[in-house]
């Protein structure tokens, strides 16, 4: 029940912060376009596009994020490979934005990222990796481990040579 709950609201949360994110874009673009700012050189309507490409991929990134989030919701069946990977690197994407947000933002921003970081952290240990063996043995949709099979021998083990 709590898997559900944490995965819900971390996709609820990650599309609101996706919008904020556009919307902080769109603002960035447009007055970079209207000041005619330019650094060292750069064309303004060149960074002026750059802004509004780079709000647009990271609002795609972090809906593929909350969409990832809710199918673990609706499944109640933990992500695939592909979804811990893309969740693994949403949070690491968080942990150095936050740390760059307490310097240049404040604490609140920290504290918001921060906040989503956890979700997505709790995401990731609340719904533990299972691995399929090919013939089939190892543990299926969250099971447990295969019955009657023997351990495997430890990495080394040595083995009598001689009759």
């Amino acid at each position: 029940m709590v898997r559900r709950l944490v995965a819900g609201l971390a996709a609820i949360v990650l599309v609101a912060e996706a919008a904020v994110l556009v919307l902080v874009h769109i603002v960035l673009g447009r007055t970079t376009a209207n000041q005619s700012m330019s650094i060292a050189g750069s064309d303004p309507e060149v960074m002026s596009r750059a802004t509004y490409a780079m709000g647009a991929g990271m609002g795609a990134f972090l809906l593929l994020c909350a969409v990832l989030c809710a199918l673990a919701a609706l499944r109640d069946r933990p992500p695939g490979r592909f979804a811990r990977v893309v969740l693994i690197a949403a949070a690491v994407t968080h942990a150095v934005l936050g740390m760059l947000a307490v310097g240049l933002v404040g604490w609140a921003a920290f504290a918001t990222l921060m906040l989503i970081l956890c979700l997505l952290v709790l995401i990731l240990t609340l719904y533990p990796a299972t691995a399929r063996q090919a013939d089939g043995t190892g543990p299926a949709d969250g099971g447990g481990p295969a019955e009657d099979a023997p351990p495997p021998p430890p990495f080394g083990e040595l083995k009598p040579t001689s009759p």
